[in-house]
């Protein structure tokens, strides 16, 4: 039974960018490309064991090496990018994201094979046979891991503000669901996932997670799909909310976001800040407001009184942080505006268009 160890926390502020991924045909729709280019085709090589596929053969994730340096993330996301377009153009697929991809229809498309999806599916059955979503998770580094745990208890209020900003997917299955993010709800089908509740230092999540292995609850660790987790096999922090974007520029704001807050956190740990400990069902409000709403959202404020619209938060997390990535994503039309709004005036064929993955 793989475990993890409090031993893994030992960098502050390293990055890791995993990125989920459509692969697409010519015409942008979704298509079980992902054997090919996994299993039969050698990758480039910034890519090697850092390509797979997702529970469906169309959806492939990427992961950055380790980013030492945050200010070496852009170019690292850049070239993780162009390898996997030149790589998917060499064998005759495209590459889209988004949370949802508009015309995946689950029923027409191929499960991977490996055995542990093969497994996943057969103890979850329907909601994971209609998972296709596609998310962005990012990993900060973390150098203690009590501090660890103290930190993803804080980002939980802080995670809805993510999935505002990123949201990215109102058509599932081929129809409009009224949602911003309908890839949010789609995923909270499955156990273990959504806002995880508050823990009071490493040994209790640890705890859990022995729990849950030792009554085959889950099959390895990494089926603990919450929002915000500490990844006790990196020694990171892993917020896993936003939608997945074809922009790098939305990816690197929401990376800028959470590097700013790890490190803040961090700092308010060590000066001995009290912890929050916030109620998870009003944290699940503040996530239900960021599906249905996305850039119009107002949420719950932190002291959890009154509330405050998403605007107001980004300028005061940006003032308070020293970021700016955020204020650009909010002041442009979201993802899921611009899907609608592109479907109607252009078509599908435009629409998916809009989805294909950019490099540059």
């Amino acid at each position: 039974m793989e475990r993890g160890s409090p031993d893994s926390f030992t960098r502050m502020g390293t990055l890791g960018i995993e990125e989920e991924c459509f692969v697409v045909d010519e015409r942008g729709r979704p298509t079980s490309g992902t054997d090919e280019l996994v299993y039969e085709r050698d990758p480039p090589e910034i890519l090697a064991d850092r390509l797979d596929h997702e529970l469906f053969k169309f959806v492939i994730e990427t992961q950055t090496p380790l980013i030492e340096d945050p200010g070496d993330a852009r170019e690292t996301l850049r070239e993780i990018r162009r390898a996997l377009l030149d790589h998917a153009h060499e064998h005759g697929y495209d590459v889209a994201a988004a949370g949802l991809h508009p015309f995946a229809r689950w029923r027409e498309l191929e499960h991977a094979e490996k055995p542990r999806y093969r497994s996943q599916l057969d103890r979850i059955q329907y909601p994971q046979h209609r998972n296709t979503t596609a998310g962005l998770h990012v990993h900060v580094g973390v150098d203690d891991a009590d501090k660890a745990v103290w930190i993803a208890n804080e980002l939980r209020w802080y995670v809805p503000i993510m999935l505002a900003l990123s949201a990215n997917s109102p058509f599932w299955n081929g129809f409009d669901t009224g949602l911003q993010s309908a890839r949010g709800k789609i995923f909270e089908g499955l156990p273990n996932t959504g806002m995880p509740t508050y823990f009071e230092d490493y040994e209790a999540f640890d705890r859990f997670e022995r729990r849950m292995l030792e009554t085959e609850s889950i099959n390895d660790r990494g089926e603990l799909w919450y929002d915000v987790r500490p990844h006790t096999a990196h020694g990171t922090v892993e917020i896993r909310t936003p939608d997945g974007q074809a922009d790098p520029d939305a990816v690197m704001a929401f990376v800028e976001y959470s590097h700013a807050l790890v490190e803040a956190l961090a700092e308010e740990y060590e000066d001995g800040t009290s912890a929050s400990r916030h109620r998870r069902e009003l944290l699940d409000e503040n996530k239900w407001r960021a599906i249905r709403h996305g850039h119009e959202a107002s949420l719950i404020d932190r002291d959890l009184e009154g509330t405050v619209e998403l605007g107001e938060l980004v300028d005061r997390e940006c003032e308070r942080l020293g970021v700016d990535g955020i204020k650009d994503v909010y002041e442009r039309e979201s993802g899921a505006q611009r899907q609608r709004r592109l479907l109607e005036e252009a078509g599908p064929n435009t629409l998916c268009e809009s989805l294909l993955l950019e490099a540059e």
